[in-house]
């Protein structure tokens, strides 16, 4: 018995007309539909007063503009060719030319201004800009990274902020990869000098190693920095996670780690989320906890570093090792 090639069920296509659809390919729009709801994606973050004003919704799980009803291509073609046009004359007839916007050639000239001069001098929404060129097309994404750095204040708390938080900004999943990869490459970059290396002669690329891993964290972490005989770095582990303000810490965990690694030394290491890095009544009794039962065992404390986005406190500036 011949076998039937069996038919395969696809979505409708859009109805509207070729030039439409070039018209909403040109602006950077992809549209897909099943006949009752249309997603509209792409470059939308410049054509979103566009797209509200048809009728759309922001998807913010998605990531896209959605349309319910007839399919909406030709009306947001409409919008989009209907955009303010420059000039006012019309010789021979001819159809105004397309104004420029006043950000025309705007990435070229930052890019050749980096390569001339380098990225030192640059402010922090400069760099921000020049970072989401390769992340959202053909928009001034100026505006977009001098409010984001209002919002949230510095960069490294614009790459650690929360998917929803950002999606306030209609940044997309490729931004939001990018933002996480920048953090962990800081992070990584910050290891790598104190790693294998004597932290007590390193101590500024200790406190900036910790900065990188801590200071932009939402909720508290508990660090334990394990350190040999010659007070070189043998391991960096998160011993507790906790809340906003509290994480428990089990001084006999933290000896027994120790003991485990063969570990000379400690330096213990946690975060403020709340930006200050003053220690606490709990900080410092746990910190007496941990040393009593280490010192049992040879084991020496060097130090206590809380660490917030404010700057860092350690334990012993402030005499409370003793």
């Amino acid at each position: 018995m011949g076998r039937g090639k069996r038919a395969v069920a696809e979505p409708p296509a859009s109805t509207a007309s070729d030039d439409a659809l070039l018209s909403l390919l040109a602006a950077g729009l992809r549209l897909q539909g099943d006949g009752e709801r249309w997603r509209v994606s792409g470059n939308t973050l410049s054509h979103r007063t566009v797209l509200r004003d048809a009728g759309g919704a922001w998807n913010k799980l998605d990531q896209c503009w959605e349309f319910s009803g007839e399919d909406p291509t030709a009306k947001l073609a409409a919008a989009i060719d209907a955009a303010p046009m420059a000039g006012t004359g019309h010789n021979s007839g001819a159809a105004p030319a397309p104004e420029k916007p006043h950000y025309h050639g705007h990435r070229g000239r930052l890019r050749e201004r980096v390569l001339k001069a380098g990225v030192e001098h640059l402010a922090d929404y400069e760099l921000l800009e020049l970072l989401l060129f390769y992340a959202i097309e053909r928009i001034d994404t100026k505006p977009l990274a001098k409010r984001l750095l209002e919002r949230f204040g510095t960069l490294g708390d614009i790459f650690a902020a929360e998917p929803a938080q950002l999606r306030e900004f209609e940044i997309d999943q490729r931004t939001l990869v990018m933002f996480r990869a920048l953090r962990e490459s800081g992070r990584r970059l910050a290891e790598r000098k104190v790693k294998d290396m004597p932290v007590l002669t390193n101590w500024q690329q200790l406190i900036d190693y910790c900065h990188a891993a801590l200071a932009h964290e939402k909720t508290e972490q508990f660090r334990l920095l394990f350190l040999d005989r010659k007070n070189v770095l043998i391991a960096d582990e998160v011993q507790q996670r906790g809340t906003i303000d509290h994480t428990p810490v089990y001084p006999r965990e933290v000896v027994k780690r120790a003991l485990e690694l063969g570990a000379a030394a400690l330096i213990l290491v946690h975060n403020h989320p709340s930006g200050d890095p003053k220690p606490s009544r709990d900080d410092i009794e746990m910190t007496r906890e941990i040393k009593a039962a280490a010192g049992t065992l040879g084991i020496t404390i060097h130090d206590h570093l809380v660490i917030g986005r404010k700057g860092h406190a350690s334990f012993r500036s402030l005499g409370l090792l003793s």
